[in-house]
């Protein structure tokens, strides 16, 4: 057909997720700096963890989570059995031999495995991650670059607005509300434009002063689809007794 225009493919990169594991079963395999790493990168997204490292193997922050009891610790080698029950793993060891045996006994499992510093051997990889709250933004090189995807998270962290990660707790916040008054799964599509407004309408200066009481006033304009400026919303505080949101008589409708 004439004039067709759809996104061009580009092959060769990752499918970039956003992977729930919280209450996953994780096991790490190795107990240095790099582990470390991977160990806090799991724990963040709340998941069981499990180490396996000779105890004379651990660096001084993996000793201190086994020692704290945020995670649970296995004195030893690696073994085929702690694959048993297992969600993820992920390997650390100075040892290639070793680490290709684990990742083969994940793939018969059908277990995802991350092989530190063998991308040929990884279902996924770790990029370089920005964290500010419910705010997180990945940059990945896809194994190709890890000093270079740090670099680029710093630059990209340090253009973002201080306040972000606070103005997206506020709007998760309201979106919980919205979703109590109006629960029906057929109002989806409604809310959705609703929120978008609101996102569209306020800036995050706006979203991080706002309280509950705020929220919880603005909310009475969802039934009418408005969305007014929050200096009317704090300027009319204690004013919606019996007001549904019908009429508008604030000026600056989003």
């Amino acid at each position: 057909m004439a004039n067709e225009h759809f996104p061009e493919i580009r092959g060769g990169g990752s499918l970039i997720l956003a992977w729930q594991i919280r209450n996953k079963r994780v096991l790490v395999v190795g107990g240095g700096e790099v582990a470390a790493g991977r160990i806090l990168n799991v724990l963040n997204a709340d998941a069981k963890v499990t180490v396996v490292s000779p105890r004379e193997g651990l660096n001084p922050e993996v000793a201190y989570r086994v020692r704290h009891g945020q995670v649970d610790y296995v004195d030893r080698k690696f073994e085929p059995s702690d694959l048993d029950n297992v969600d993820m793993v992920l390997t650390a060891v100075d040892d290639p031999e070793a680490s290709t045996q684990i990742w083969k006994l994940c793939k018969e499992r059908k277990i995802a495995a991350n092989i530190a510093d063998v991308p040929s051997e990884c279902d996924f990889y770790f990029g370089s991650v920005h964290r500010d709250g419910p705010l997180q933004i990945m940059v990945s090189t896809n194994g190709k670059g890890p000093r270079l995807a740090n670099i680029i998270r710093r630059f990209v962290a340090e253009s973002l607005p201080k306040n972000a990660g606070e103005a997206i707790m506020k709007i998760g916040k309201l979106r919980q509300m919205l979703r109590k008054i109006a629960p029906d799964p057929e109002e989806g599509p409604r809310r959705m434009s609703w929120m978008v407004k609101v996102s569209d309408t306020y800036s995050l200066e706006d979203l991080c002063q706002m309280e509950e009481e705020d929220m919880s006033a603005l909310l009475r304009f969802y039934t009418s689809g408005k969305v007014p400026r929050l200096a009317c919303i704090k300027a009319m505080r204690g004013e919606f007794e019996g007001f549904d949101g019908s009429f508008g008589f604030c000026v600056g409708w989003g």
